[in-house]
């Protein structure tokens, strides 16, 4: 079991691990050693996690997320299978923890008058410059 927080708590049957070789350089190592570890999580089944966090993990996942409502996550970053492992496995636990906060919601601002006229400055002063580019009369 993977303990994410306080209520969340991942069960063994929703994880499948699957080790494949890793890229990369490594010598005769990596043409042998399966070290590269591939984590699928079935979170759409998943009944630890409620709906929302679902939504928000689905989000933060991108391309992560399959069409079946699993989650992948790779990591091949050490030569140590058991190293890679714990890596992918915290990873999704991270992701987890951060579709578990709630996004605070954006109160709209109006501009202060402050802001307005300097805006307003900011342009005309841009609209003179160009102004001046313009064809000189009298000149030949």
């Amino acid at each position: 079991m993977l303990r994410i927080t306080d209520t969340i708590a991942i069960e063994d049957w929703e994880l499948t691990e699957q080790f494949v070789r890793a890229s990369g350089p490594g010598g005769q190592n990596v043409n042998k050693v399966a070290s590269a570890v591939e984590l699928r999580f079935e979170a759409e089944r998943s009944p630890n996690l409620p709906d929302p966090v679902k939504r928000r993990l689905k989000r933060l996942a991108g391309r992560r997320w399959t069409l079946d409502g699993t989650l992948i996550i790779q990591c091949d970053e050490t030569r140590h299978q058991a190293r890679n492992r714990d890596i992918a496995r915290e990873r999704l636990a991270e992701l987890i923890r951060k579709a578990t906060e709630k996004p605070k919601r954006r109160i709209p601002t109006r501009p202060t008058l402050g802001s307005k006229k300097r805006r307003l400055k900011a342009k005309k002063a841009r609209g003179d410059v160009k102004a001046l580019r313009g064809k000189v009369e009298g000149e030949g």
